[in-house]
Order: structure tokens, then C-alpha cells, then sequence
């Protein structure tokens, strides 16, 4: 599985303490407000096929059991949070295809998701962010159609991958900026730090075979 360095700021790093603490402490999801903004046609037009693409989700990884041992691992991690086994799969399944595809790390939009939404696919923010990664009403006049419902695991995963991906570019890599476009708040470390702290205390993930070179 190939993952993009991803630029990461002093304080992402300087702060992954207070992030867990305030995850902690957290009693309900973070919602995201990204901003509408002006795309030239070329950006919309790539992140319109990007969201139209009928590929069948998947799990990428470079050999079967790997992609096994992920999807098990990550599935003991959510039971509690998401009790169905054959759902919790799934959506697993679809994440770690739409974050691979996007040139995402998985685990990343694993963080994301635990930040956003606590994993509940119907989460509705107060300024209208819907699903998993509160992807804004906003995208769909943009980059898809009205009839995509965001409340849907597969299209509101696709979205907001391709959104997340869409924020990296226009910040050349730096994962500190990118997350606060995404949350609409740049410039301020707090959701970075919750992102990182959800990604690095959670989700981290070393293969197996990573696991017994390093012994």
C-alpha cells in the first residue's frame, strides 16, 4: 500500500498529548463547516469524476493478508462504537478504498471520522454537515447532484476524501492547514491536534510483517 508523506507542523506533533486529553473529553462529535469556495473548471471537473467513478469498493493492500489483518485489527478497535460486525466491515472496507484512492492514509480518515461524527453515518452538525466526515450540502451543487445522498456510506466517504485530498493540494501536502480548511478552521491548532491525537491513539496500524522486522 503506498501513502504520500504527508507535511505535518510543529504542532501537531507539539500538542498529540492535548489532543488525547481533549478527545477525551469530548461528549460530542465535531462538526465540519468547510467553506464554499470558487474552483476553477479544471479542479471541478477532476473532483466531479472523481466522485462519479462506479468503481466497487475494495480493500488495497499489497498482498491479501494484509489487507485481513487490517480489516480484522480495525474491526476489534470499533466494535464498541459500532456493534454490527457485517456493517462495521463495511464501512472499514470503503474507507480504506476511498483514502487509498484519494492518496490518503487510511488511518488518517479513520482519526477524522472519529472526530467528525463518532462513526454515527447520520450525523447532522448544527450548520448542516451530514454523515460520517460532515461533508457540506454545498459539494453536491459543486462537484456531484442533488439526488447523492451524503447520509450514504459510500458517497459520503467519496466525498469527503476527495474534499480532504482537494484541501492537501491547494496547501502543497501540509496536513496541519489541509484539516483546518476541512473543519473551517485555519490557522487554529485545536482540530488538527483532535484529528492527529484520534489518529496516532486509535488507529495507528504497523503491518504484521513490519511488526516482526522491528523485533
Amino acid at each position: 500500500m503506498i501513502m504520500p508523506h504527508l507535511s505535518l507542523r510543529k504542532p501537531l506533533l507539539k500538542h498529540l498529548a492535548t489532543g488525547a486529553l481533549l478527545l477525551a473529553a469530548m461528549t460530542t462529535a465535531m462538526a465540519g463547516a468547510q467553506r464554499e469556495e470558487t474552483l476553477s473548471d479544471s479542479v471541478q471537473s477532476s473532483m466531479s469524476r472523481a466522485i462519479a467513478d462506479g468503481v466497487q469498493p475494495r480493500l488495497v493492500f499489497t498482498n491479501a493478508a494484509e489487507g485481513q489483518a487490517w480489516l480484522d485489527e480495525m474491526s476489534d478497535r470499533l466494535a464498541k462504537r459500532i456493534p454490527d460486525e457485517f456493517m462495521r466491515k463495511k464501512l472499514l472496507t470503503i474507507a480504506q478504498y476511498e483514502a487509498t484512492r484519494a492518496g490518503l492514509d487510511p488511518q488518517l480518515v479513520l482519526g477524522l471520522i472519529h472526530v467528525e461524527s463518532g462513526f454515527n453515518r447520520y450525523a447532522l452538525s448544527p450548520v448542516g454537515a451530514r454523515g460520517l466526515m460532515q461533508v457540506m450540502p454545498f459539494w453536491q451543487r459543486q462537484i456531484g447532484t442533488p439526488q447523492q445522498s451524503l447520509f450514504d456510506l459510500a458517497t459520503n466517504l467519496r466525498y469527503g476524501c476527495t474534499i480532504l485530498r482537494h484541501y492537501l493540494d491547494i496547501e502543497n501536502g501540509d496536513l496541519f492547514r489541509a484539516l483546518g480548511r476541512y473543519n473551517g478552521s485555519l490557522g487554529r491548532a485545536e482540530y488538527p491536534n483532535l484529528v492527529y491525537g484520534a489518529w496516532k491513539n486509535y488507529y495507528a496500524w504497523v503491518p504484521p510483517t513490519q511488526q516482526v522486522a522491528q523485533k
